[in-house]
């Protein structure tokens, strides 16, 4: 019988990859532009990213769907939320607990192979994505740590930023590992929204949490979606002059993020303008009609994506992601372009129009002169 160190040792971690280690990559990337097929669109994407970054008063969105940490690309999206490249993050449970915070925790992804005996994996406790693994053991705990951060909240609806913003708090004081995006998007007070929350070791944190408090009949912490999309409405709507989204994969993030053009129009902002850039990387056929693969094109029949400056590029992330975003760090917009902080815009569970002080170090947000309160 194979022994769990058999499969997950320190000789087959994943490592992620370093975008800033790559100094001419936008050099290989703009070549890429002469060339055919999805090299060409690439570059192109990389072209409409570099404009998002230099337009002033301008907002960029980073959508996150996939195994994308797990596979190596945490460093990735923690440099571009380092460098100013991001403003804020909307992706999907997953990639937010049970990968970038697990790893935070201290534990990692190991390289593997899809041709294994996963009957084998599962009498080790040992959970496949793929070709590489996670240890099962220690993905209870990232469970266990979740509940426990439930527990600690005071009991009432909350949209999935705020827990998230708990999250990086937490491994700022507990982590083991400081190099992830959820502890960087906490000291740079960059907002992250999973507006489907449960569906990863947060939802085993909250039914915990929320069965104990039902048992003891005592009131339990709820998440709101809903709140979700009207916070994210809002940023839209006073956060920038004009906004960007780079869509890595496509799903819930990705419509989540577009439709906060048509949200707008429902809260009575007519003008709202379209998303002016937008580049999605993905390998999904939009033939099927299925959301993940629905062109931008698409999109902008319904109003949300304005068409003038739209990519898809149909390829996997893993490949196409660092390329994308080592190419546009190396151009350099990121020097010259200031931090959001569109964090600051939230005062605990409120968001507060014209903004709030700029919160120190990642600490809790303090107001200034008084502002008029959405909500």
């Amino acid at each position: 019988m194979a022994k769990k160190s058999d499969y997950l040792n320190k000789k087959q971690l994943v490592k992620h990859i370093d975008i800033t280690k790559f100094k001419d990559m936008d050099k290989l990337v703009a070549a890429m532009g002469d060339t055919s097929f999805q090299a060409r669109n690439l570059s192109r994407a990389a072209d409409i990213y570099d404009m998002a970054l230099r337009e002033k008063d301008g907002m960029v969105f980073l959508c996150l769907a996939g195994s994308l940490v797990s596979a190596g690309l945490k460093k990735v999206i923690t440099d571009l939320v380092e460098n100013n490249m991001v403003d804020a993050i909307v992706s999907t449970g997953a990639i937010i607990v049970d990968q970038d915070f697990f790893e935070g925790l201290g534990f990692s992804h190991y390289k593997g192979t899809q041709f294994v005996n996963d009957a084998e994996l599962r009498e080790l406790a040992i959970d496949r994505i793929y070709d590489h693994y996670i240890d099962e053991d220690e993905l209870r705990v990232c469970d266990e740590v979740m509940t426990r951060l439930f527990d600690s909240l005071e009991p009432r609806p909350y949209a999935s930023r705020e827990v998230i913003r708990e999250m990086g708090a937490y491994l700022v004081k507990h982590g083991k590992k400081h190099d992830g995006f959820v502890e960087a998007c906490y000291k740079k007070n960059i907002p992250i929204f999973v507006p489907a929350f449960s569906d990863c070791s947060a939802g085993f944190g909250i039914v915990l949490h929320q069965h104990k408090r039902i048992a003891e009949g005592k009131p339990m912490v709820t998440l709101d979606s809903g709140r979700d999309f009207l916070d994210l409405t809002y940023l839209k709507m006073y956060g920038g002059k004009e906004s960007g989204i780079v869509m890595i994969g496509g799903g819930v993030p990705k419509n989540f993020v577009q439709d906060t053009v048509v949200s707008a129009e429902v809260l009575g902002m007519h003008d709202c303008p379209m998303h002016k850039y937008a580049v999605q990387l993905t390998v999904a056929d939009e033939r099927d009609g299925a959301l993940s693969g629905s062109t931008l094109k698409e999109a902008s029949s319904w109003g949300k994506v304005d068409l003038a400056f739209e990519q898809m590029v149909f390829g996997e992330a893993t490949v196409t992601f660092p390329l994308l975003a080592g190419a546009v760090y190396a151009r350099g917009a990121h020097k010259n372009r200031k931090a959001r902080e569109l964090g600051a815009w939230f005062d605990g569970p409120n968001f507060v129009k014209g903004g709030v002080k700029k919160a120190a170090n990642g600490q809790k947000s303090s107001k200034g002169k008084k502002a008029a309160a959405v909500s």
